[in-house]
């Protein structure tokens, strides 16, 4: 626990280090000279080195973090205007993608200011608050303003004004209202979050189900205009676009080019008002999302987001929009948005055929199988043992093939974000072109094989695999002699 002293203005931050060594100097919030005004960073200021040559001679620099420089810099402004006026002038000598917030004690002012990342505005009783999203807001207030980049917020306990970084000017507030529930965002009688949303899935899927059909029939009615589409994502996302292509390819017959997002600029040559582009996020914020966005706009080419979080840069931005009201996503590793974007990208590939109800159909039984996953009987019988098994490996690979490709490449990231085991993903027919020199004797490979077109090839590659000594966990429906384990 920590014993803080009695105020009414405050400020903190857990930042994942950028410039010099996790260590209590580096820590944030960083101080001036004075030791009166403070700061907190999100983002990375680009020019630190030419910043901090102007500043070290004249200020007492104790940490190796670009933040604290942002600090000095306030100060020397401090000096001929005043603390809004001043961080104005500070932000503008900066380059980079950069989200600060700015105290100063004795006028117990708070200033926030960004361009890139993200910042909320929480409108509360008697107070006001700031955070990076809306989720840590709610406990506080529903009521929100979301700073638009180039935006600074001069902000008390009782007043917010809001003005242009560029020119000074002042800017109408544009309130909105957040309609999750505060029980989303926390971890109820689970003992994280991780667990919790993993569980949330089927209600995420049965929501789509009952809530979405609107919604789709727009998407489809969208894109059926036009005869180049991109779905565009990064980590998570970018293999719920690419599982994406495979169902709307093989269910729609419809062409769609799925492209990382920070991969994208080298696409955008070949855009024109021929083009719809898709941009799937949990966050919304994900700069190699919003970059993309703002340069396909500025084409004039249409946009479609499926995102999270309601009120989003990406959000806001997109000429069509899906919020996924999922509620919040609290875990760094997605569940739940994944589930929910690959709910309406199959929605939409059976829609385009006019076959909506055929889909809703699948999704409802995509519901029936999470439960009986998620039952505790079968997570004894099934996950338990492999959890005994992994803990003891250093690397874990993936196969599948067809729709379970990406399956196997999101299979292999969620390994290394939630465990840190090395895991990678393959494509069964990529194994024997290098893949299959890895191959050792008792390396688990999780081998993907539905019921579908690909699954004797699939088990082929099984086989090439268990003849050099892997280990085989099969998720399939059917049990097979080659599966060392089996995942029904």
């Amino acid at each position: 626990s920590v014993n803080l002293p009695k105020g009414n203005l405050a400020l903190g931050h857990t930042r994942w280090a950028t410039h010099g060594g996790v260590t209590d100097v580096n820590a944030h919030p960083h101080l001036d000279c004075s030791g009166k005004i403070a700061v907190v960073h999100n983002g990375i200021v680009e020019n630190y080195q030419e910043i901090k040559n102007l500043l070290e001679k004249k200020h007492k620099i104790i940490s190796e973090t670009d933040t604290e420089l942002v600090a000095h810099l306030i100060e020397d402004y401090c000096k001929k205007f005043t603390l809004i006026e001043a961080v104005r002038r500070a932000f503008l000598r900066l380059h980079g993608l950069s989200a600060f917030l700015v105290i100063e004690a004795s006028s117990k002012t708070l200033i926030a200011v960004k361009t890139g990342s993200p910042l909320v505005v929480g409108i509360g009783r008697g107070e006001n608050v700031v955070g990076s999203d809306a989720n840590c807001l709610l406990s506080l207030t529903k009521d929100v303003i979301f700073i638009e980049d180039n935006q600074l917020a001069q902000i008390t306990k009782d007043r917010i004004n809001l003005f242009s970084v560029e020119t000074g000017n002042k800017i109408e507030l544009s309130v909105q209202k957040i309609t999750w529930e505060t029980t989303t965002a926390t971890k109820e009688n689970f003992p994280h979050f991780m667990l919790k949303e993993i569980y949330e899935q089927p209600r995420v899927l049965e929501n789509i189900s009952q809530n979405f059909s609107e919604r789709i029939t727009n998407l489809v009615s969208l894109l059926q205009k036009y005869s180049k589409i991109y779905v565009v994502g990064c980590g998570t996302a970018y293999y719920v676009a690419i599982a994406g292509s495979y169902i709307l390819s093989k269910v729609a017959k419809k062409e769609v080019i799925p492209v990382a997002g920070s991969e994208f600029v080298y696409k955008e040559p070949f855009l024109d008002k021929s083009t719809l582009v898709i941009f799937l996020s949990q966050s919304g914020e994900t700069i190699d999302i919003i970059e993309p966005l703002k340069n396909v706009k500025k084409k004039g080419v249409k946009t479609v987001a499926l995102v999270n979080v309601f009120g989003s840069t990406l959000y806001r931005l997109a000429d069509y929009k899906i919020w996924l009201e999922t509620g919040p996503e609290i875990c760094v590793v997605t569940t739940k948005a994944c589930i929910a974007k690959l709910g309406i990208l199959g929605l939409t590939s059976y829609g385009l055929i006019g076959k909506k109800s055929q889909g809703d159909l699948l999704l409802r039984n995509s519901v029936k199988q999470l439960n009986r996953i998620l039952n505790p009987k079968y997570q004894e019988e099934f996950i338990n043992p492999l959890v005994k098994l992994f803990y003891r490996h250093e690397h874990i690979y993936t196969i599948g093939r067809g729709l379970s490709y990406p399956i196997a490449l999101e299979a292999a990231l969620k390994i290394k974000e939630d465990s840190y085991i090395h895991a990678e993903g393959f494509s069964g027919g990529e194994l024997k072109h290098g893949p299959i020199a890895l191959a050792k004797r008792g390396t688990p490979y999780i081998v993907f094989a539905p019921s579908d077109e690909t699954y004797f090839s699939t088990l082929s590659n099984a086989m090439e695999i268990k003849a050099r000594g892997g280990l085989i966990i099969g998720v399939s429906e059917k049990q097979n002699e080659v599966f060392d384990y089996h995942i029904p």
